[in-house]
């Protein structure tokens, strides 16, 4: 298992979809998962510590949780099947250790509001995982056979279905620096 960081959530410009991008503790490789918009919302707003007048459903999941005696202990991004991610939420009660099958949406939702470490599977970051080249912010796979890294070619591209439109639009200039929180610009005023 991989220790993750939240890095970034993300908005493509051409279709509007959400992405988590995670990224592995203390390296330069990215996983990004889709997200749909509220969910997107409430890693965001947890994020960004914004004070919400009700509680959410992740708020909630978390209050029955607690209330039950358990605690999360982490969550694991666990699987990718037909450009399908899968996680568990890993709860921890009475001495006994519990795994429940969630959506990584969902289950990082759950962690940022627990504070609870992410990890992946080491078989998902391999298959998804991307590696971003810094000067040009496009993808990039390490050569085979020991050579240098090179950009990924459009076949290359095209095998990561889910993510080829999205990584196209994207804007990673920015990837790694802090965000302002929604509504705040980032220049002076």
């Amino acid at each position: 298992m991989l220790e993750m960081v939240i890095d970034s959530i993300r908005v493509s410009l051409a279709n509007y979809q959400r992405v988590v991008i995670l990224r592995v503790k203390d390296s330069d490789r990215y996983l990004p998962i889709w997200i749909g918009p509220t969910e997107a919302d409430a890693i965001a707003l947890k994020l960004q510590d914004v004070s919400v007048p009700r509680p959410m459903t992740h708020d909630l999941l978390n209050a029955v949780i607690s209330s039950l005696g358990a605690t999360v202990n982490h969550i694991i991004v666990s699987e990718l099947s037909n450009d399908t991610f899968y996680a568990k939420v890993v709860l921890q009660q009475n001495g006994t250790t519990m795994e429940l099958d969630s959506r990584p949406s969902d289950a990082i939702a759950l962690a940022v509001r627990v504070e609870a470490t992410i990890y992946a599977d080491d078989e998902v970051v391999e298959k998804a995982g991307v590696k971003m080249d810094l000067e040009t912010g496009k993808p990039i796979l390490p050569g085979e056979g020991g050579e240098e890294k090179r950009p990924l070619t459009q076949e290359e591209l095209k095998s990561l279905s889910a993510f080829s439109e999205f990584v196209d639009t994207l804007d990673l200039e920015d990837i790694g620096k802090e965000q302002p929180p929604p509504g705040e610009s980032s220049g002076s005023e």
